[in-house]
């Protein structure tokens, strides 16, 4: 028979033999942030248009040509977001959470989607951690957060992935260097693109960032942003590397990174790697000064940045890097008859309560079956139970590794042998019971 539908173009799904591993990676995440005073937000996966076309900007590839955008059936304009700062600084201004003392400080864990061809590293469902800070100029704020970006790659065990740092300046010195710019460009006018070519006027450095290969040549040899920043924003840049000097944290100042997204400022960043191909880029982020008055709000000084958790799964496996599975099943009671049913409810229950997995059959499998399937699912002890362990009142645990049997009461004192037994092996953790 075959399948109704299939997945759609530029999804995957994440299968249980698969979600370890991205748990792994979240919890991770979750530990570091909280060490640096973030807490999660969570905000709703569409919003108005007009929030990405107002913070994101509209000469963005984001806007003009990736996003979801739907009509609803009230005749609102909605989007299914294609990154998870506008909504953080949305929710931000909504709920005033300035009042609960500045900086803000916010992650996030989100589902993104942006209309663009799929390929390694790049889909169209895919999904980010994220940090936001809000109240804060300093550029110490700026090292803190990249800091915090170094400590998550660190702890994951990646190696080979390198920071690269600019800053894109302010509004006053971007328009002198927007003027270098247009300068430039014009000479190449009947070489770029037509989207290019469009941006010319209303905003010259998103050609800096075109995917295509002409007009990502021409780019290269255009005026370099760091030769136009202004006093105020030179001296934010140099105490930012400062800050990261005095840190330990190496990095390379590349004065072509613009980042994708209009509400960038100042402070620019990137992780990036060139083991996975063209899609090397697994954080990036910056300071967005100025994004909260475009959506509205008093001026308050902003930053953030995002990881691509398929990317980084990808360098991961690219890079052997082995992610601990602790879903292991600790026992698996096989069970013949009835009463031993019963009887393998109530132990599974009592292992459960004690934080460790414990299964037994629910399909109605014959022994040998059972046995096959504990195997199957990598259970660390197994035990049958049948009339004669109830009637004699204990049973044989068997350690699936090296085949060793202990005999174990099934009374009350069952659940303290075990756990006994079980953190008797050093990979153990240590069980709690309720």
């Amino acid at each position: 028979m075959a399948l109704i539908t299939k997945k759609i173009k530029g999804t995957e799904d994440v299968l249980p033999k698969e979600s370890y591993k991205w748990q792994f990676t979240e919890q991770i995440m979750r530990d570091e942030s909280r060490k640096f005073g973030f807490k999660e937000i969570r905000t709703p996966v569409f919003e108005h248009t007009e929030l990405f076309a107002r913070g994101v900007g509209q000469t963005t590839d984001v806007v003009q040509k990736e996003m979801y955008t739907f009509d609803t059936k009230g005749g609102e304009s909605v989007t299914l977001r294609p990154e998870g700062t506008a909504g953080a600084a949305r929710a931000v201004l909504e709920h005033a959470l300035e009042n609960e003392g500045l900086p803000v400080k916010a992650s996030y864990f989100v589902s993104c989607y942006r209309y663009e061809k799929p390929q390694a590293g790049r889909l169209r469902e895919f999904h980010q951690f994220g940090i936001e800070e809000y109240g804060t100029s300093a550029p110490v704020a700026d090292a803190e957060i990249i800091c915090l970006a170094q400590s998550i790659i660190d702890r994951l065990g990646l190696s080979d992935i390198n920071l690269e740092i600019n800053s894109i300046g302010c509004p006053t010195c971007r328009a002198e260097y927007h003027k270098a710019l247009r300068e430039y460009f014009e000479g190449y006018k009947s070489e770029l693109c037509d989207t290019c070519n469009s941006r010319l006027n209303k905003n010259p450095m998103r050609i800096l960032d075109c995917k295509s290969p002409i007009c990502s040549q021409i780019a290269k040899d255009a005026p370099k942003i760091t030769d136009y920043l202004c006093n105020e924003c030179k001296e934010h840049f140099d105490a930012v590397k400062s800050c990261l000097d005095a840190a330990g944290i190496k990095y390379t100042v590349n004065p072509t990174i613009v980042r994708g997204l209009d509400y960038y400022t100042k402070t620019v960043f990137e992780f990036v790697t060139d083991c996975i191909g063209a899609q090397g880029t697994v954080c990036g982020g910056g300071r967005y000064d100025g994004l909260i008055e475009e959506l509205g709000g008093k001026h308050m000084p902003s930053l953030g940045f995002a990881m691509g958790m398929e990317r980084l799964l990808m360098v991961m496996d690219k890079q052997g890097i082995e992610i601990p599975d602790f879903d292991e099943c600790a026992l698996y009671v096989a069970t013949m008859g009835e009463k031993a049913k019963l009887k393998a409810f109530e132990i599974t229950g009592a292992v459960r309560s004690c934080g460790m997995i414990a299964e037994t059959d629910v399909i109605g499998r014959g022994l040998r079956a059972q046995m096959k399937y504990a195997d199957k699912i990598g259970a660390k002890y197994s035990m049958v139970l049948g009339d004669n362990e109830l009637e004699q009142g204990y049973a044989n645990i068997k350690n699936m590794s090296t085949g060793k049997l202990t005999k174990v009461n099934l009374d009350r004192r069952f659940t303290a042998e075990f756990i006994e037994m079980h953190t008797d092996d050093e990979n153990s953790g240590v069980f709690l019971c309720r």
